[in-house]
């Protein structure tokens, strides 16, 4: 199957459960109500098309909107990651940059810098993934193996999660901590189009240096010395992928908190459709992730009930047995 099929089956099904999204709550939609509320308005309209169009356009279209700008952005950003590390288990929460964003923003949270200027929090979260995601890549730089590789990433997490609970520890009242730790668990509930337009120019421009980044990756995939023959720049590619990394999880830790496991699963499943080839998973595993993301929030959404979950609980669920998975099967691989 060619990957132009591929990504146009992908954009399809992303499609078609956005407006499953915008129907399913306490307040069932039709197609017909979500048009209406979401076309111009012709006239004055009746009190319950108003509700609607409030329900959709304040409500669950900012939530849709971010799940697919979340969950592209984590999506991308994992396959980057295992490309530049040359790495299947590589995933910005497996490897503390996720953690390491959340303690940028709770840190900015905690001294009331967000406050003062609200770009600030996504700057914080950013600075703290680009440090270490270059961490983790100068490990690798070492000649570190996958077990190096995935201890280092415990280590990063563990310190971003010993900061953050002394943070919240340390916190001045019981609403902060709260505060705190219901963001930490990830969501995309009562979210708003503010959210969108705090992370969108980030988010495109950390996507964009991803992209950017697709040949470099394909021709690392050679191994270092031959991707350099061939002209590529180490530097430069490991500079565009840890900043690209850095802007798309940062800023979507910013505003969902932290969101686990979507790039790691999502590659995973699409590498073998689009031929092993690093460029071409790029795109694929954006709209997978978009895809994933999106699933989960409407499956949550369905069974919690009266008491929605939260999202990174969700995704851990999933995304937890198949990490295992993984590893038990490239154990075995190795025994063989």
């Amino acid at each position: 199957m060619s990957c132009m099929r591929i990504n146009a089956m992908l954009l399809a099904a992303l499609g078609a459960l956005a407006l499953l999204s915008l129907a399913v709550g306490p307040v069932p939609l039709s197609v017909g109500d979500i048009a209406q509320a979401l076309l111009p308005a012709q006239g004055e309209l009746s009190e319950t098309l108003q509700r609607q169009r409030t329900i959709v356009t304040e409500i669950r279209l900012p939530r849709v909107l971010l799940a697919i700008l979340v969950g592209a952005s984590l999506g991308m950003a994992g396959a980057a990651l295992q490309g530049l590390l040359r790495n299947p288990l590589a995933e910005p929460g497996l490897l503390g940059v996720s953690a390491s964003a959340s303690l940028g923003a709770v840190l900015c949270l905690y001294f009331g810098f967000a406050a003062i200027n609200l770009w600030l929090l996504p700057a914080a979260a950013m600075s703290c993934a680009a440090l270490a995601t270059l961490v983790l890549y100068l490990v690798v730089r070492r000649g570190a193996g996958n077990l190096t590789l995935i201890l280092a990433g415990i280590a990063l997490s563990a310190l971003a999660g010993a900061l953050t609970s002394l943070a919240i520890n340390l916190a001045p009242n019981p609403t902060d901590v709260q505060d705190i730790v219901l963001w930490l668990l990830g969501s995309l509930a009562d979210r708003s189009f503010d959210d969108i337009r705090l992370v969108l120019p980030f988010v495109l421009a950390g996507l964009a240096l991803l992209l950017s980044s697709g040949r470099q990756l394909d021709a690392l995939t050679l191994g270092e010395d031959e991707a350099a023959s061939l002209g590529v720049s180490l530097a430069h590619l490991r500079a565009r992928v840890v900043l690209g990394t850095a802007l798309c999880v940062g800023a979507s830790v910013s505003v969902t908190g932290a969101i686990g496991f979507v790039g790691l699963v999502v590659p995973h499943l699409l590498r073998r459709a689009v031929g092993y080839h690093p460029a071409r998973l790029l795109v694929a595993s954006a709209l997978g992730g978009a895809l994933l993301l999106l699933a989960a929030d409407v499956l949550l959404r369905l069974v919690s009930g009266g008491f929605e979950l939260m999202l990174g609980v969700v995704t851990a669920l999933i995304g937890a047995p198949f990490f295992l998975y993984l590893v038990l099967r490239q154990r075995l691989g190795e025994m063989t």
